[in-house]
Parts: structure tokens; sequence; C-alpha cells
């Protein structure tokens, strides 16, 4: 589909899953908020992997750091001197880029002129103070992501959860990054959520978890609906390597404004980071391993992704467009997100043939009988035609209909969103029924 971006983008405006910040003062350059659909999208997201990474493994635990945090672990980790990218200038029209996003030789997207100013290496953290004086000795920085707070914690978190090598600590968490040149809807933000996990291993083991967490990664996004002719692995090349990295990989999807873009890196951040913040703050960081009586700094395997990202890979993926068939016979244009029922925002819809005084207290009354178990939403506004097709747009599963016979049958009808396929049954029923589904 040629214009896949712009539907999709267009759609999450119009739907509310995401529309740009502060709006009404003519918006903020790639700050985007999230409406109520898109909060649901978002909280389902970060669920399934919360679920698959630590409620349904018993090697992972979790944890909440702050934000804000010393300026030593930045220190010690390498981001103070190192967490750079290479920014140039159009001496044309004086437009600033990251370097490495331009074609060779560069050209201007702007203007298209070919004359740059040397590059020069641009600090992405965000940098601000704490406390009420404004000097170098109270600054801080918010944090570019949320791996350095699991390496600082790590004695502590393996101590009270008694786990032994091989085990994990997971995070998700909001970021900050000041980039270079941000944009493509919500593809790359300055303010954004990663979901996180290292994976403390022995020495000698690393390159097989790693292979390990390759596969368990790949698998949660195909399980979810990714299709896998849109995805695929990327091996970094040395001279791309971060500074801690021994191997990296990148899952990327097939997004519609570049041939391929990063999903969800894996690296294998070898002991670089508990070394560093053990060297950096004296305190001990090894693990003891009792049944080989020896005592290592654990190699690191760390899976990252970012929430947004994987909820514009998962809208692109889901968005379809097709001709359906209409009441009076003819066929007309349906757009609907054919969301894994996991993800999907809105999980059931109670739809009331009309607004007739009749009907409304029976449709409260299913509409009551589904809330305590799913998102769901109540929607009497429109030809049930129209409805149907507004819930289609947004990826909503079932469509609960309740008409006149509901009330001498006690039965309502339940369409699916894919097939448009209907089913009538009892109304008692409908819980168990749309359980089995969802």
């Amino acid at each position: 589909m040629a214009d896949l971006m712009e539907a999709v983008t267009s759609l999450a405006k119009r739907r509310g899953i995401a529309f740009q910040s502060s709006e009404i003062y003519g918006g903020l350059r790639s700050s985007w908020d999230y409406g109520p659909l898109g909060t649901e999208l978002k909280r389902n997201v970060r669920g399934q992997w919360w679920r698959s990474t630590v409620q349904l493994r018993d090697d992972i635990v979790g944890l909440e750091a702050a934000v804000i945090m010393s300026p030593k672990v930045w220190e010690a980790s390498g981001h103070l001197e190192v967490f750079t990218d290479p920014l140039i200038e159009c001496l044309n029209c004086h437009q600033r880029y990251r370097a490495d996003h331009l074609p060779e030789p560069p050209a201007c997207p702007n203007c298209g002129q070919t004359a740059f100013t040397q590059p020069r290496n641009f600090h992405l953290m965000f940098k601000t103070n704490m406390g009420p004086i404004e000097d170098a000795e109270n600054t801080v920085y918010l944090r570019p992501e949320t791996a350095q707070a699991m390496f600082v914690d790590f004695a502590t978190i393996q101590q009270v959860s008694r786990k032994k090598i091989p085990f994990g600590i997971a995070q998700i968490g909001r970021v900050f990054r000041n980039e270079i040149t941000p944009g493509n809807f919500i593809f790359r933000l300055r303010e954004f959520e990663q979901m996180e996990m290292e994976f403390f291993v022995e020495p000698g083991t690393d390159e097989e978890w790693h292979e390990f967490w390759i596969g368990e990664r790949m698998r949660w996004w195909t399980d979810l609906g990714l299709r896998e002719e849109n995805l695929r692995i990327r091996e970094h090349d040395a001279d791309e390597l971060s500074h801690y990295s021994k191997r990296t990989v990148d899952i990327e999807y097939r997004y519609p404004f570049a041939e391929w873009g990063e999903l969800e890196g894996i690296a294998n951040r070898t002991d670089f980071d508990l070394k560093a913040h053990q060297s950096a703050s004296g305190e001990d960081l090894t693990y003891f391993d009792q049944e080989q009586e020896r005592r290592y700094h654990p190699y690191v395997i760390e899976p990252a992704a970012g929430v947004d990202r994987a909820v514009l890979a998962f809208l692109l993926d889901a968005y379809r467009e097709e001709e359906a068939p209409t009441a009076k016979g003819g066929t007309e244009k349906r757009t609907y997100l054919a969301l894994d029922r996991r993800l999907a925002p809105t999980k059931v819809a109670v739809l009331p043939l009309s607004r007739n005084e009749r009907l409304t207290p029976e449709a409260r009354r299913v509409f009551d009988l589904v809330k305590g178990e799913w998102m769901c939403d109540y929607d009497d506004a429109g030809s049930i035609g129209r409805r149907y097709r507004r819930q289609d747009e947004v990826g909503t599963p079932f469509c609960v209909t309740v008409d006149f016979d509901s009330l001498d049958d006690a039965q309502a009808t339940v369409r699916e969103r894919d097939s448009m396929t209907q089913d009538r049954l009892p109304i008692d029923r409908l819980v168990a029924y749309l359980s089995e589904r969802l």
C-alpha cells in the first residue's frame, strides 16, 4: 500500500490513538500524546512484554528505577564521553542532520544542496539541575536508557531475589534522548519508553544465551501478529558496535518510510558495565557461584525494545482495507485493524440496535456483564453499520448487538471483526463465549 504510513498516521490522529502534544500551541516537534485508545494499546504491548519476560519465567525479576540517577552513573558507563551522534549543518538552508542518516555523498533533504559543515559530535543526553542552585555541582541528567539502573542495582536485586546465575532483571520506563532529527510519527522521539532486560550469565555461556534470546524475541514479535516477511535479523558490523558490545543484532521491521528500521536490539554487553561500575563506585559487583566456589563478573545479554516503535509496527502490520458487502447488496470500503486480540485497545463493543428506550436497559445490562472482564465500549450513536465500521477501524475484536428480539429470547448477536461472521447466543453464555476467544 503506497500511502500506508499516511493512512495509519491519519487514523491514529482521527481516532485519538496518538496526536501531537501541545497542539493548541502549535505543537512540539516529535512530541506525541496518546489518547484513550493509544493508552490502552501501549498498556497491552507493555503487558504482553512483561507477561512473557517476567510473569511466565522464574529466572527474571522486575525493577522500577528512578529516572534521575547520580551523574557518576553516566560517567562510569561512558555516556558522558561517547553518547553522541555526528551533527552536520547545510550551509545553504542551515538545517541540521545526523551525518550517518544522509546518503553518500550527502545531499540536503530540505534544499538539495551538497555543501555541509564538518561533522561534530552532538551529545544526546538532556541536562538539568537538581536543587535551587544552577551550577556544575548540581547538574544531573535525564536517563537515556533504563539499562544502567539494572547494573548498579545488580547486587541488591540478586541478594533480595535470591536468584542464581543465569537470571535477568527487567524494566519498562521512560527515557530521553536529544535526537538531532526526530520524526516519522512515533518512530523516533526525544521522550519514549523502553522495554529492557539484562540477563546475567556465566562467562563462556554468553554466546549460547545470546542466540537463545535472539530466537525468543523474534518469536515474541511474530506471536503477536507481525508478519515474518516484514521482519529480519541484521548483524551489526564491527565498526558500528557500541563500546561495550561483543556482538549486537537488531530485529528490524520493514517500515514504509525506510527499507528497514530498528525494532529491537539484542546485545552481548560482556562484563563491561558491572566492571565499570565496580571500578567507579568501589562496591563489589561480582557474583559468587557456590557450586563452583568461584567469584566472577557475569556477562550480560540485553534485549531492548521501544514501546512506541512497537506500537507503530503493530499498527502498520494490522492495517487493512477491503471491499465489504453492505445491507443493500452493494459494497463499500472497510478499514480495519487486524490486531492480535491481546493487543486490541477495546476487546468488546456493546451496540444496542437503536436508542429506543426499551433497548437501552438491556444493552446496559449486557455492558455491565462484560466490562468487568475486558476493556469495553458502549456505542449507540448512528446506524449499526456505521458503528461496526468505527469498531473495525480501531481493531475491536467483537461487537455485541442487542436488538428487539433480545427482549423476548434473552439472546444477543456477536460479530467477529476479521471475518464479520455473526453468532446468536444466550446472553448468560456471553462471557464464557468471549472468554474462549479472548
